[in-house]
């Protein structure tokens, strides 16, 4: 069994970058919302907290508990995170007297602390705050700054908690992988053991277990999501899966029968619903935007629901999608 890294996330818009560079280093991860945490946090190894367009300074400050986390698994934070874990454990967080945007480099690393094991002093790193570390909790220790940021990173003594200014999971950051590398391998041992062949063969074999014998409907877009959706379902119950492709008329030249033509060619059990007139006349004189969306929104829907219900014996509906959707999903 695969050994998980969690990442809570308070609306970076690095997050995603955060667990690609993980997985780089074939660990599996999960992202949570901070405001929506269903998890069981005994079931990972390590978590990261994300940065935040918030400041920790404000009234709006978005906050979490970290008394399950701190001091019983290693911790990583980045940017918010790391001033989050500062402010809150009698640190203080003040404004930057300008933005701190952009790159820079580690005027002094503590060589010693394993989260910089590798790294040499200079090493360029990316920052995106507007606020600074200013005082460090009293049971930590700075272990790297900049020539304009002193606490850069700090890690807090005789706990497994370490804090950074700057993005390691940014391709500015030179030596940022490494980082990773050090916090969750050397630090969190965490086994670099997964890779998306397991993922893929455990999905399959959960999807066996929940659906068993019944019968699961589709939507494809002819997108790369729905896709990946399809053929692993497909792989799992094979043609009890049954897809609806739907021609909105807004496809490009000869693209609807192409997909589908490649859709039968992958041994999918699809039906091509070819609902252009339909939608075209639906739109005929709408010429807001939004108003277009709304329009073809609900004529999806309605030819979809027309579509399923000719499928008897159905119980479970699937969706392809991309993993921020599902996080703004339940956030």
């Amino acid at each position: 069994m695969e050994e998980k890294v969690l990442i809570i996330d308070f609306g970076s818009q690095y997050t995603q970058l955060i667990a690609r560079r993980v997985r780089e280093l074939f660990i599996y991860c999960e992202i949570h919302p901070y405001n929506n945490l269903k998890v069981d946090l005994n079931s990972f190894k390590a978590v990261i907290l994300s940065g935040s367009p918030f400041s920790v300074r404000s009234e709006d400050a978005l906050h979490f508990d970290l008394s399950k986390i701190k001091g019983v698994k290693p911790l990583l934070g980045v940017c918010y995170g790391a001033q989050y874990i500062a402010h809150f454990n009698g640190g203080k967080v003040i404004a930057s007297n300008k933005r701190e945007y952009g790159r820079a480099n580690l005027s002094e690393i503590d060589n010693t602390d394993p989260l910089f094991k590798g790294l040499k002093t200079g090493t360029q790193v990316w920052m995106s705050h507007s606020d600074t570390i200013e005082d460090l909790p009293l049971n930590a220790k700075c272990i790297a700054s900049t020539n304009d940021v002193k606490n850069a990173s700090f890690s807090i003594i005789d706990e497994l908690v370490y804090g950074i200014q700057f993005h390691p999971e940014v391709y500015h950051s030179v030596d940022g992988k490494q980082i990773l590398k050090n916090f969750l391998i050397n630090i969190s041992n965490i086994k670099p053991n997964w890779t998306p062949d397991l993922f893929s063969t455990k999905t399959i074999l959960q999807i066996k277990k929940t659906v068993g014998s019944d019968k699961v409907i589709l939507g494809l877009s002819g997108g790369v999501d729905s896709t990946v959706a399809a053929v692993l379902l497909h792989k799992a119950i094979g043609s009890n899966l049954h897809c609806i492709f739907v021609n909105n008329g807004l496809l490009r030249k000869n693209e609807f029968q192409s997909v589908l033509n490649q859709y039968e060619g992958m041994g999918l059990n699809v039906k091509g619903v070819n609902e252009s007139k339909y939608f075209i006349d639906l739109l005929l004189n709408v010429k807001d935007p939004e108003e277009k969306r709304k329009v073809i929104g609900k004529a999806f829907i309605d030819v979809f629901d027309k579509e399923a219900k000719l499928i008897n014996g159905a119980k479970w509906l699937a969706q392809g999608t991309i993993y921020p959707d599902v996080i703004e999903s339940i956030s």
